[in-house]
């Protein structure tokens, strides 16, 4: 029922190797693979069917798969492309792809890695994935602010016509590394959570050791 209220329906966390569904670990894997074989696990186990993966960088990589796993079974995919927005941050913006990026201008520079040299990136991957054609907006912040994502996407369901909306915090430097990625909507659905801050932070603290 749309009652005017936001509510958190869903969340992917993927952190130590391991993927956090709706608070349940779904699945683990071993803790000495490095970011791009772990990431390449979580394609083979989760999707594998998307060739376009390979070509993306580790932070595109690391948001496609949390959104793979929180969308599936849901019902997304029954709106209107313009429905559904995304609101994400991270700390390092795109610095990790930037320095591989670098790296390569004193041989030939990458065009691969440069189209990946912006943090909004990861939302395209997304989008095109999933056909999500609403709003979006990056942030870049020292941690993740559950302030303002629990209020900047319930003024967004709220003030457009989006109905639902990814929004989180995707993380990647070097070996370091972090998604979580929550699914809200104004439609509540069953074991959804209000959209608030004490509840953003309690999901997004949840398993984390």
């Amino acid at each position: 029922m749309n009652s005017g209220a936001t509510y958190i329906t869903g969340s992917c966390i993927i952190r130590h190797n391991r993927v956090y569904l709706n608070g349940s670990l779904l699945w683990e894997a071993d803790p000495a693979l490095e970011l791009p074989e772990f990431l390449r696990a979580g394609y083979d186990r989760f999707s594998g069917q998307y060739p376009k993966f390979h070509k993306m960088d580790a932070l595109s990589k690391l948001g496609w798969l949390a959104a793979e796993v929180l969308l599936k079974d849901t019902a997304i995919a029954a709106l209107r492309p313009e429905q559904t927005g995304m609101v994400l941050s991270n700390r390092s913006s795109s610095l990790d792809t930037d320095l591989r990026y670098y790296a390569t201008v004193k041989d030939f520079a990458s065009p691969a890695l440069f189209v990946y040299t912006l943090p909004n990136i990861v939302m395209g991957e997304i989008s095109i994935r999933h056909g999500f054609k609403g709003e979006n907006t990056f942030f870049v912040s020292p941690a993740f602010d559950t302030a303002l994502m629990s209020s900047y996407p319930a003024q967004l369901l709220a003030e457009t016509p989006l109905a639902a909306c990814i929004c989180g915090w995707v993380e990647v430097m070097e070996q370091q590394y972090e998604v979580a990625l929550f699914l809200v909507e104004n439609i509540q659905r069953p074991n959804s959570i209000l959209l608030t801050e004490a509840a953003l932070t309690a999901l997004y603290q949840q398993n984390n050791s």
